[in-house]
């Protein structure tokens, strides 16, 4: 009772109305996980059928080859640092394609050349990176 003197009595239906609203969500992930089991069970008796009926999936190597060298062999860090430049200067790409879409629908001169800029950047970037010899295998 308190300073209001009023009693809140529980109010069923409310309640029932809120658990309403999320009852397409629970529909959601029950069909979600439905087919993440049915996905499952399909790969595990495909993939148990298909070493009954193939001999050669048992074999060490698919291939039909004996390895001729050892599987742990060093690689060039350089192939992996001309992945990652790879990498960079692709993703950066992204950044290109909305602006494009905008050049052409229309974009104020502030916009322009703020891409310009880190069109600049970018190219600076590009040039060190020649220049000091990254992309040389």
């Amino acid at each position: 009772m308190g300073g209001g003197g009023e009693f809140t009595v529980f109010n069923a239906h409310a309640i029932s109305t809120s658990f309403s609203n999320y009852v397409g969500l629970l529909v959601f992930f029950g069909c979600s996980t439905l087919i993440v089991i049915i996905l499952f069970l399909v790969s595990v008796v495909g993939g148990s059928l298909s070493f009954v009926f193939n001999v050669e999936k048992l074999s060490t190597y698919e291939c039909g080859f004996n390895p001729f060298g050892d599987s742990r062999m060093k690689f060039n860090v350089s192939f992996y640092i001309v992945a990652l430049l790879f990498i960079i200067f692709d993703l950066e790409v992204v950044f290109l394609f909305p602006w494009a879409v905008q050049l052409f629908l229309g974009i104020d001169v502030f916009g322009f050349f703020v891409m310009v800029w880190f069109l600049i950047i970018l190219t600076v970037g590009f040039v060190f990176e020649w220049i000091n010899g990254a992309l040389d295998l």
